[in-house]
């Protein structure tokens, strides 16, 4: 493994949890682990690592990417890493907003959906988000 694979993979834990990242590592196959690791390195170990912007920003862009592109399987996982990195619900709102403005308001419609869900499960879980 390579430098870039062990911060990527400590960057991938404080955001997404050890829960999630043990379950993911518990999943790998010969088939994916090359897939695994060149996310590992260059999300988590090169993208996500970079001090130039906060957690919080990230995990806003993040989202709305995420959201924009119609990539909704992932929103669940990012926005219970906003425990995390420190983005609000209002600052997931705002992200939102923006997809709705710039990419459509049936994929913002639907992020909003994913989003409340997976918050009110948080709650659920005794894991309250600002």
């Amino acid at each position: 493994m390579t430098n870039r694979y062990d911060t990527g993979m400590t960057v991938r834990r404080r955001v997404l949890g050890d829960a999630h990242v043990d379950r993911a590592e518990a999943a790998k196959t010969p088939f994916d682990q090359p897939f695994q690791e060149m996310i590992t390195e260059t999300a988590w170990g090169n993208c996500w690592a970079s001090d130039a912007i906060s957690d919080r920003e990230r995990s806003m862009l993040t989202l709305a990417l995420l959201a924009a592109t119609g990539n909704f399987e992932e929103i669940p996982m990012h926005i219970r890493a906003t425990a995390r990195t420190g983005a609000t619900q209002e600052d997931v709102a705002q992200a939102f907003m923006h997809v709705a403005v710039y990419a459509g308001v049936p994929k913002a419609n639907h992020a909003f959906k994913l989003a409340k869900k997976t918050f009110a499960e948080m709650e659920d879980q005794g894991n309250a988000h600002p």
